[in-house]
Parts: C-alpha cells; structure tokens; sequence
C-alpha cells in the first residue's frame, strides 16, 4: 500500500478532522482515509457516469433505431409466445 504525505494543511482542518476522529474513535489516519473514499465516491457520483461494458448510450439508439421494424417471422404472435414458454425450463410453481 503506498503513503502519502500532506503539507500545509490549515489548522483549522486539521481541527477538525481531530474532532472527526474523537467522535468516530479512529484514529486520525483511519479518519483522513475515510473523508478520502467519501469525497472521491461522491465526487465520481456526482461528475461521471457509470461505466459499464458496452456501446454508448447514443450508439445504443442509434443501433435500436437500425434494428426497428426489421423483425422478420413467418410464425404468429401467438406462435412466438408458445415457443418461448415451451423452451423456458421448469422452474419452482407459484401460485399468483
């Protein structure tokens, strides 16, 4: 794990980050490190999205756009929804 060392940090927040850790009973690097990840993950919530894998969300639409209305089946709605219930596996029965 790497170290990190601050200089110049006002008294006034070193104060408090003092008060922090006598109420939270850390001690003050256990404190500074948990200010640390709550500032960066709000941070991040606040200015980035998500990342997930994948296209972007503007490639999504453009790629859904492309693909409507090209579904091609011989077979009826109602075909269709009987091969997808007849291919599912058994599972546990539920009453609704």
């Amino acid at each position: 794990m790497a170290n990190l060392t601050i200089r110049n940090i006002p008294d006034s927040i070193l104060d408090r980050i003092r008060t922090l850790s006598a109420i939270e009973r850390r001690s003050m690097n256990s404190e500074v490190l948990v200010l640390l990840e709550q500032a960066v993950r709000s941070y991040r919530s606040s200015t980035e999205q998500p990342t997930r894998p994948g296209p972007s969300p503007d490639a999504q639409s453009d790629i859904w756009e492309r693909l409507v209305g090209k579904w091609e089946d011989e077979r009826s709605a109602e075909e269709i929804i009987d091969d997808i219930y007849s291919s599912r596996t058994p599972g546990r029965s539920v009453d609704l």
